[in-house]
């Protein structure tokens, strides 16, 4: 299934599970967890981190709220507003809850600060945010991958606007579309040549794989809704370009 990610890249993703692939004993012990309330925490409240540490099975940290609204930037230059704890976020526990001491899910274990000098700075998405955020993403379809040759294609060559370039040209994070292939999808829609790919059918994209990995999901056939950055009298304008998708090249050079 294709995890449904949110468009403002708040590290956050809904993954459809059919309900005949789960065992009747997995199911009977599949309970809905309570959410709290992020915006209510204090600091030095005694949270719970739940994960898969490491990936040795379920493990279980504990600690306290060090900060709110903490400002982080992430490797990829991408800045989130964070709660800030204690507890131990290692490597498996991203997407696992941070509970209160009431069992009530009051965050999604989301990073660590990684340095030799540094310990107990992990973060979490507050659940306030994030709980918008879910409801939004699990009223999109569920798709699953289709087979090569049946996979929709756009009909462009592209090259990335990563953090760097986008801070030193002032060009928005996105995919750049330096041509439109004649008698591509593209070419019979009104996207254009140097405007920048960010939302693929609602959901962010910032890198041409990105782009790729979302197409393997959709046919050729299949309409869909870009957003774009149109650069328009010296200023980039965000605009929505409609376009039906053509089946799949065997040239690799485009999408």
């Amino acid at each position: 299934m294709q995890p449904l990610k949110e468009p403002t890249h708040s590290d956050l993703a809904v993954i459809a599970v059919p309900l005949k692939n789960i065992s009747s004993d997995t199911l009977s012990k599949i309970a809905i967890a309570s959410l709290g309330k992020s915006e209510t925490l204090k600091v030095g409240q005694g949270v719970i981190a739940i994960g898969n540490a490491l990936g040795y099975g379920q493990s279980v940290t504990v600690g306290y709220i060090s900060a709110l609204d903490r400002a982080v930037q992430t490797e990829d230059g991408t800045n989130r507003d964070l709660l800030q704890t204690d507890a131990a976020i290692n490597p498996g526990n991203s997407g696992g809850a941070l509970l209160n001491m009431q069992g009530e899910v009051i965050g999604i274990n989301s990073a660590k600060y990684s340095s030799t000098e540094v310990e107990g700075m992990g973060y979490a998405i507050p659940i306030s945010k994030a709980q918008t955020i879910i409801d939004g993403l699990i009223t999109k379809k569920t798709r699953t991958q289709v087979a090569d040759n049946d996979q929709g294609y756009l009909g462009i060559q592209c090259k990335n606007i990563d953090s760097t370039t986008s801070q030193q040209l002032g060009m928005p994070q996105g995919v750049f579309i330096y041509k439109i292939v004649e008698g591509g999808a593209a070419s019979q829609s009104d996207l254009r040549e140097k405007d920048i790919i960010t939302k693929f059918d609602g959901q962010g994209i910032k890198t041409y794989d990105d782009l790729t990995s979302m197409l393997k999901y959709y046919a050729g056939g299949t309409k869909v809704s870009l957003t774009v950055q149109s650069l328009e009298n010296g200023q980039y304008v965000e605009r929505n370009v409609d376009i039906t998708l053509g089946k799949k090249p065997a040239d690799t050079y485009q999408q």
